[in-house]
């Protein structure tokens, strides 16, 4: 019998082991609980709850330091939530075309680290630029920033930069090498510095040089990665003898016996001795 939709849909996201589903499943999950719970407060005329504006708020992260002690899990939230339907679906054919090259080439494990590490590096670098450009002053304390664009990023200049000659078929193009498109990508954000959303690409940019970071590293020898890696449980082996062996153990002897036998050994010498004392003496050695 064939599995439903729903039930296929859930062996993907949850159960196949493939990050690259879960992601982006977690992402559109997200989003479809969101806009569904924003109808009740569009339909009740509650003008004064911007609902989306709430969301953003509490799971978006912020430019602020000093939120930070009471919003710190927005480091990994604002990973997850999206500012509309085209800002998720052009995140996620990213995450889903770049990650199964990505996954060609490297470990689950190293797809995991490079999504939630190079978000966190993006929330870093978008904190920097707004305590460090004075353009950002009078925001500052307002800001955030949510989206898996950084952490789309990293996934993107990560592969790029392991297999920068692969290439790639895109509609009206035609193929292009990796390289260029993550090369064309970073220009693309650099160039929006200037533009009004220039705190999301300091982000995107955060997230760029962290999958860059990372190749450059693994390619050396050393894999950050390493982090998720569970290292195995030590067991206490206790040994205990086996049924045969416990079978087979020597009866006990009595010590006394054993002197007298080797009494008569040092006056008659060992050919005197009967064969009962002889295994009695060859039961006593193997204790």
């Amino acid at each position: 019998m064939n599995k439903s939709f729903f039930e296929e849909l859930k062996y993907k996201v949850f159960q196949s082991g493939n990050p690259v589903f879960f992601y982006i499943g977690i992402n559109v999950l997200i989003f479809l609980i969101v806009a569904f719970l924003g109808i009740p407060f569009f339909l009740s005329g509650l003008g004064s709850v911007d609902f989306p504006a709430f969301i953003r708020e509490y799971m978006g992260y912020p430019a602020s330091i000093a939120k930070l002690p009471t919003r710190f899990y927005t480091v990994i939230t604002y990973q997850f939530f999206h500012d509309g339907f085209l800002h998720l679906l052009f995140n996620m054919l990213w995450l889903f075309w770049l990650g199964r090259i990505f996954l060609d080439f490297l470990k689950p494990r190293q797809f995991h680290f490079v999504y939630l590490a190079g978000g966190i590096a993006g929330a870093a670098m978008y904190t920097l630029a707004y305590h460090l450009f004075p353009v950002f002053s009078e925001t500052v304390e307002t800001a955030t920033v949510i989206g898996a664009s950084a952490s789309v990023m990293a996934v993107i200049v990560a592969t790029a930069t392991l297999v920068p000659d692969y290439g790639m078929r895109l509609f009206l193009l035609g193929d292009i090498k990796l390289k260029y498109l993550a090369m064309a990508y970073v220009a693309m954000e650099l160039v929006s510095l200037a533009s009004a959303n220039a705190g999301g690409s300091f982000t995107h940019i955060g997230g760029a040089l962290f999958g860059f970071t990372y190749i450059t590293l693994l390619q050396k020898g050393k894999d950050w990665s390493k982090l998720f890696k569970r290292k195995p449980k030590l067991r206490v082996v206790r040994n205990e003898p086996s049924k045969s062996t416990t079978k087979n153990k020597p009866a006990s002897v009595n010590q006394q016996e054993v002197d007298a036998i080797l009494d008569k050994i040092s006056k008659s010498g060992y050919d005197r001795l009967s064969k009962e004392e002889k295994e009695t003496l060859f039961k006593a050695s193997k204790h």
